[in-house]
């Protein structure tokens, strides 16, 4: 009878990272897809049409109290268009950094039983919030199609083939910065506590309630620095045709991106090797 033996090892050096294993528990990884995004509104009334609901209402309170009250610029375009082009891009990011960051705390009682790739967690949570972005692109879409029957018109333009690039950027931002919180939460609890506040702060540090072109001077700069900026803007041009499509800037996000999911996966990998004695 032939038999096969699996030896596991533990990691010998941070750079010890068999990503032709994460491809071979694929089906893991799509178990854990089905997982988040059917257990999110398992029990909740509404169900998955909270997908839809949350972005509306989010969008609503944004058309009132930026554009009705502080009279903050759209561009020209419809506030609800406007904030909702922001909004889409940014919840992906949001949502894909805010649960990353819980991967070992979450699934403690998993990691502690049986072997699997590590990584398979944050990327099965990148893969699934594409599902949420599909639909929020969705209702974009189609609240563009009633305003363009109202005879408004969207200069959308070949550009427009750049999505998947710009989605690219901020998955791969969404999973380094998730997983290096993920890695530090292991010994330090409270930063958890931190990260909802800190991506409040961030979202007012990035374009989404309001254009880059209403950022003039020296604080300009500030802005530009995140890293969220120049894909949030491109995102808006190449959709609604404003905003600034930079790709000066965009090859900073790339960079940017590059580095810290390089840290980030570094990181994971080293405390990976013993995080159960933290948690």
């Amino acid at each position: 009878m032939n038999s096969q033996l699996t030896i596991i090892r533990p990691h010998r050096s941070l750079f010890d990272i068999n990503f032709s294993e994460i491809w071979r528990y694929r089906d893991l990884v799509f178990l854990f897809v089905r997982r988040d995004f059917v257990a999110q509104y398992k029990q909740t009334i509404l169900g998955p049409l909270w997908f839809i609901i949350q972005p509306l209402l989010t969008v609503v309170m944004f058309t009132i109290v930026f554009a009705n009250i502080a009279k903050i610029s759209t561009s020209g375009l419809p506030p609800m268009v406007f904030y909702l082009g922001g909004t889409v891009a940014w919840t992906y990011f949001s949502t894909s950094l805010v649960k990353t960051s819980d991967t070992f705390i979450q699934n403690a009682n998993i990691f502690g039983k049986v072997y699997f790739p590590r990584l398979a967690v944050p990327i099965s949570i990148i893969i699934s919030n594409f599902i949420l972005f599909f639909i929020q692109f969705g209702l974009l879409l189609a609240i563009m199609l009633i305003y363009a029957l109202k005879g408004i018109r969207f200069n959308i333009s070949a550009s427009i083939l750049l999505i998947p690039f710009l989605l690219f950027i901020l998955a791969g931002l969404g999973l380094g910065f998730g997983i290096i919180v993920s890695s530090l939460t292991t010994k330090y609890r409270d930063l958890r506590q931190l990260v909802a506040f800190g991506m409040q702060l961030w979202m007012y540090a990035t374009p989404v309630i309001f254009p880059l072109s209403e950022i003039n001077g020296k604080y300009r700069i500030f802005f530009l620095i995140n890293p969220l900026t120049g894909v949030i803007e491109s995102f808006r041009a190449v959709l609604l045709g404003v905003g600034e499509l930079n790709y000066y800037y965009l090859g900073y996000d790339v960079l940017f991106m590059v580095v810290i999911l390089t840290v980030g996966i570094l990181l994971f990998n080293r405390i990976e090797r013993n995080f159960m004695d933290y948690v």
